[in-house]
């Protein structure tokens, strides 16, 4: 059984697909949220982007802690259609689900500026893909991040750290049990040739 850990939502059992995601555990999300809250205070009355949803519990979490905008993509058909259910079923507003792969819908008009980004792909997602979805979430043109956004990847501690492209940088990680949540923010960028 999954469930919503804390805020207007808090208790609520979410579906979750039957087969090719793995949500991330209440452990691990009570303790990523306590994190974003605590000591970056990002969530309230943010934009959010949850990447490879799966059943949409990073974003459903968010929403439920006071995230004004959620974004929940996934490239499954099946599991789009459970974080419709979740959505419907939690009375979330603000909330909707995108059926497309991470990169291509990254490589989409962005609309504003999100402020967290939550990536939790299928462990056996390649490197070189996951590289490819954070290079396309980093563009410079029409901006998908805010200044001080925070970007955070969960993996198996037998992954290696993520690529991250030159317009992002990694400023912390935090292993629980399995998983490995990296995070990073927009790196600041040299002022242009000739400025300043």
């Amino acid at each position: 059984m999954t469930r919503i850990v804390a805020g207007t939502a808090g208790g609520h059992r979410i579906d979750v697909p039957r087969s090719g995601t793995r949500p991330t555990s209440e452990r691990v999300r009570e303790a990523l949220f306590a994190r974003l809250l605590e000591h970056y205070g990002i969530v309230e009355g943010a934009r959010v982007l949850d990447l490879c949803a799966g059943s949409g519990a990073l974003g459903l979490e968010a929403a439920s802690r006071g995230a004004d905008d959620v974004t929940l993509v996934d490239s499954a058909r099946s599991a789009v259609a459970v974080c419709q259910r979740n959505i419907r079923s939690l009375g979330l507003k603000g909330v909707r689900a995108v059926s497309a792969k991470a990169t291509t819908f990254l490589k989409g008009a962005t609309g504003a500026p999100v402020d967290l980004v939550l990536i939790d792909p299928p462990y056996d997602l390649s490197e070189a893909d996951l590289t490819m979805m954070l290079t396309a979430l980093a563009r410079s043109i029409d901006p998908w991040l805010a200044p001080g956004a925070v970007v955070v990847v969960e993996r198996s501690f037998r992954s290696p750290e993520p690529t991250w492209p030159k317009r992002l940088e990694r400023f912390s990680d935090k292993r629980y049990g399995e998983s490995v949540l990296w995070f990073a923010e927009p790196a600041p960028m040299p002022d242009a040739p000739g400025t300043g």
